[in-house]
């Protein structure tokens, strides 16, 4: 196929998995035009992608290396994508840029701070299973998204950034306004802008006023005593990725997670009798149901051959984690059934190399936390509606369930 077949994706995400394999059967690497006409290449299958993300020639600087980084204002309906590339942190930045910043970060995530972490995770995930045990004393459904997998990455990475009680609701809502692909109007788009500045601007201003114990209070620091290490744009985005990443993410591994075992019951019972782990099980959901399905954008530095294809200097690339996952020349023919016992732990989901999700040991802890906890307390837990009555967040970005109603069998 040519440039000018382009393939448009999905703005909702409406069967990510379908759409990954109709555009596997076309090649190895595909132009598509992203949600408001942005064209791109996507990857579909695990090696391209791995290749691609490894690739000193791929960057993830619009400004220096994405061609049409130029002609972005006169699109209106590309807004949506400046809340993911416009924004300077260390998802849009490369080289050293991106080295300085994630530097800054890593020391809220290293696994000994994970660790101290733990019985935080477990006293919150306690709390929430004794509301959504409350809620659903009646036997009517409880939705286990708002109930435990929304809350406790929410109330995990609110702590850790100190964001006061009173912020948390505006601060989840900007984040999902954010993963949101399905509203291109300008309006939307600027809605975001105009948020961020008065949701995590705020945050500053609050952690200036009252500073603790927490990162921000930390990145705010190392702004006012060392302006060439962090300015003030940086430090913005930077908790508008680390707070949306910490906690968006983990949502949905938790979402995805439960619903995966309540839908394969065998496995279900061999988790229960210890035949299969809770790691396999996180592993397995993170293969087949990554919390990211495609995150924009990459940038080809010069000119990159996959196959036959030549992905032009300054030509953008989406990071296809939901088509890589279901390969089957990587995982075999039945790579898009859930299967825990497989013991997949290659994927890549959380990244690879030096943009690697920072936050992962973090999201598994709380995963690890929650999902054994959830299926203790509630043995004859099931869905309340049938597995295709579920609803898939609006977005081709994340991948994850609006709402997953359960009955709790108690």
């Amino acid at each position: 196929m040519t440039v000018t077949d382009r393939i448009a994706l999905d703005p909702f995400g409406s069967d990510i998995p379908a759409e990954s394999a109709r555009l596997r059967a076309l090649g190895p690497v595909v132009p598509v035009e992203l949600p408001g006409g942005i064209p791109a290449w996507a990857p579909t299958g695990y090696d391209v992608l791995k290749e691609l993300i490894l690739d000193p020639q791929v960057s993830k600087d619009p400004r220096k290396h994405w061609r049409l980084w130029p002609e972005i204002g006169e699109h209106p309906s590309w807004g949506w994508v400046l809340g993911w590339i416009g924004v300077v942190n260390m998802l849009s930045a490369y080289g050293p840029d991106h080295t300085r910043l994630r530097k800054l970060v890593a020391p809220s995530f290293t696994h000994r701070r994970t660790e101290a972490m733990l019985p935080r995770v477990t006293a919150i995930a306690g709390e929430l299973l004794d509301a959504m045990a409350a809620a659903g004393a009646d036997g009517s459904a409880v939705d286990l998204r708002a109930g435990l997998a929304q809350p406790l990455p929410m109330r995990m990475i609110c702590e850790l950034f100190g964001v006061p009680d009173e912020m948390r609701a505006d601060t989840g809502e900007l984040i999902a306004a954010i993963m949101d692909t399905s509203d291109l109007t300008p309006e939307h788009a600027a809605f975001v802008q105009e948020r961020i500045g008065t949701v995590l601007g705020g945050l500053i201003a609050h952690k200036v006023e009252h500073p603790g114990d927490d990162m921000t209070t930390e990145l705010i620091r190392v702004r006012d005593e060392d302006g060439d290490r962090l300015s003030d744009e940086e430090l913005l985005y930077t908790l508008l990725l680390v707070i949306g990443a910490g906690f968006e993410t983990t949502v949905n591994l938790i979402g995805n997670a439960a619903v995966a075992l309540l839908t394969h019951p065998v496995q279900l019972a061999a988790v229960r009798s210890g035949t299969i782990g809770w790691d396999a099980v996180i592993d397995e959901t993170l293969r087949v149901h990554p919390s990211i399905a495609s995150l924009p954008l990459r940038f080809a530095v010069s000119d990159l051959k996959v196959g036959d294809v030549t992905v032009p200097a300054g030509d953008a690339i989406i990071t296809t984690f939901a088509a890589a996952g279901v390969d089957p020349e990587r995982y075999g023919p039945d790579a898009g059934v859930f299967d825990a016992a497989r013991g997949a732990d290659d994927h890549l989901a959380f990244g690879i190399g030096v943009h690697r999700c920072i936050g992962a040991p973090l999201a598994r802890a709380e995963a690890l936390a929650a999902l054994p906890a959830l299926f203790e307390r509630f043995p004859g837990l099931r869905l309340a509606v049938g597995e295709d009555e579920l609803r898939q967040v609006p977005s081709f970005i994340a991948f994850g369930w609006q709402e997953i109603p359960v009955l709790l069998g108690t």
